[in-house]
């Protein structure tokens, strides 16, 4: 066996081949078969299980609300095209779907089949003009030995439609064992989302028609007629069958009522329930303090943080960067997909990277950087230049000639901004920045950088104090 795998790898060709040897086996290994390999089976899990309802709706729902953003790279700088083409489009899809609808459908498809599609129609000029969200179910790939896909095929009432590898964008999460079809959450699911729904069974047949009294035995301990036993039976089914919960009471010693059933006490059922639900949002990646209603708020907000960083963001990557192959080649060049970044930030973290780097920096770069703002005249100087407690007083010229009743009104304005910083400094973080009208930009910002550093009532007033200064 080492002889002849020596006899293939003895001659190195030493450089990469220009194609890749294994696509062909791997186009008959998955030869085409008709139909589609998905079954419907999916969907009616997500219209029975109320947790996986919830699971998919919370991710379909939260990542159709991020804007989608087009940026043209130039070197290394990303430049925002505002109002791209593309934008245009995802915005008005199709006369039937909205933005919205089209993101919740493709998240959707992607959490229940692993697939999800997009039928590209086109314009005179070859681009996408609308965009249409295929069935994963209806959907069957069409291998080729060279293209890897040479098509699909939608098929729909016996009908096959064929549509080109162009006209077709494949989002799919990874599947271990397929070459061609993602992996869905709820095929990973199945035993969990099984299990609770027998649970939810039972439990509504227990409480269902002719199900009220739980299983038992009436045993008669005497011997009695035929006559007698069908009397008997006829008038316990009379007085104690259908919907109602009754008590049987049963006249004479000989006869004996023998519960034979489980409760749900006996059985556990609310934790079996909530163990099945905690798997199920698990593997969707729903932290469990989302829905929880025992949850705390300082969990909820852990858990809304651990959902948009570890299970929102990471799908729509997955999708930016699949529409940036192979949708944003019909406007050109050098684009970039990417949804805005969602992602908490560490605002103590945060803090400590701009006081280190609020020395070095220009005041246009920390605007840019970490307030994405656009520039400003007079921000090409330093920032340590104009120290926080001594804002510059050299004001553009339209300042100069301020009136009595504007530097009034910038006076209030920074006397309520004052009253505002201090009451905030007893305050948790996250709350909301002050709006300000009056001030010059120039002196609102370093106002802000100030305040960056101000640890207690003194610091805030010592900004402030150099801020009227500057406003003269």
């Amino acid at each position: 066996m080492f002889n002849w795998l020596w006899d293939v790898f003895k001659f190195r060709r030493g450089r990469l081949r220009s194609d890749a040897p294994h696509i062909e086996r791997v186009a008959l290994h998955n030869s085409y078969q008709l139909g589609a390999p998905l079954s419907t089976h999916t969907a009616r899990v997500y219209e029975r299980s109320p947790w996986v309802y919830i699971a998919i709706n919370r991710i379909a729902e939260a990542g159709a609300l991020v804007p989608l953003n087009v940026y043209r790279l130039e070197r290394e700088r990303r430049v925002s095209i505002e109002n791209h083409p593309l934008e245009q489009l995802l915005g008005n899809p199709n006369p039937l779907t909205s933005r919205f609808e089209l993101f919740e459908q493709t998240l959707g498809s992607l959490e229940l089949h692993g697939n999800a599609y997009w039928y590209l129609a086109g314009d005179a000029q070859g681009r996408p003009r609308e965009i249409w969200v295929l069935r994963p179910d209806r959907v069957t790939i069409v291998p080729d030995e060279r293209r890897v896909v040479g098509g699909y095929l939608y098929e729909i009432d016996g009908q096959h439609i064929p549509l080109d590898a162009i006209e077709v964008l494949h989002f799919r999460r990874w599947h271990p064992n397929n070459d061609f079809y993602g992996l869905s959450a709820v095929t990973a699911a199945r035993s969990a989302v099984q299990s609770d729904r027998h649970m939810a069974d039972w439990n509504r047949n227990a409480f269902g028609q002719d199900n009220g009294v739980p299983a038992g035995i009436v045993n008669i301990h005497d011997f009695i007629s035929d006559t007698d036993f069908e009397r008997i039976k006829r008038e316990w089914r009379n007085s104690y069958g259908g919907t109602a919960r009754k008590t049987a009471f049963l006249r004479g010693g000989a006869i004996e009522w023998q519960h034979i059933g489980l409760s749900h006490s006996d059985l556990d059922f609310l934790q079996g329930r909530r163990a099945q639900r905690d798997e199920i949002l698990n593997i969707f990646g729903i932290p469990v303090a989302l829905v929880s209603e025992n949850a705390t708020e300082a969990n909820a907000k852990v858990a809304e943080r651990l959902f948009i960083e570890r299970t929102l963001y990471p799908k729509l990557v997955r999708i930016a960067q699949k529409i940036t192959q192979e949708l944003l080649p019909f406007y050109g060049d050098n684009l970039v997909a990417e949804f805005d970044d969602i992602r908490p930030t560490d605002t103590q973290a945060r803090l400590a990277e701009i006081r280190t780097a609020y020395p070095l920096l220009s005041i246009n770069e920390l605007r840019a950087r970490y307030f994405q703002l656009p520039p400003v005249a007079w921000g090409d100087v330093a920032v340590s230049s104009h120290p926080p407690h001594n804002p510059p007083l050299n004001l553009p010229p339209k300042h100069q000639g301020e009136t009595s009743a504007g530097k009034s009104a910038a006076e209030n304005e920074l006397a309520q901004w004052e009253r505002f910083a201090l009451n905030r400094l007893d305050k948790a973080e996250g709350s909301r920045p002050f709006e300000v009208t009056a001030l010059p930009d120039e002196l609102a910002f370093e106002v802000s950088a100030g305040l960056l550093f101000a640890r207690d009532r003194e610091g805030v007033k010592s900004v402030f104090a150099g801020a009227r200064t500057g406003l003269g």
